[in-house]
């Protein structure tokens, strides 16, 4: 899944090479923490959130699949 997100976010932003997602494991979720560079924050968030909720709904069809739960957040 870190490698999902990481790929859709590279193919998103202008600085690939500043982009990192970090895997935080939990007991029923698996949070992924998603930092890119600052000028390019608005472009993985989209307008009012659309591209945040579509990658957010990705991974909750992946997870789905492989019976984990995962939560995107994306930091500045």
């Amino acid at each position: 899944m870190k490698e999902l997100v990481e790929m859709i976010a590279k193919a998103l932003v202008d600085n690939p090479e500043q982009v990192t997602v970090t895997e935080v494991e939990g007991e029923q979720t698996t949070v992924l923490e998603l930092r890119v560079a600052p000028s390019d924050l608005g472009k993985v968030i989209g307008k009012q959130g659309r591209t945040a909720r579509c990658i957010r709904t990705l991974l909750g069809a992946a997870g789905m699949k492989l019976r984990k739960r995962f939560v995107l957040e994306i930091l500045e």
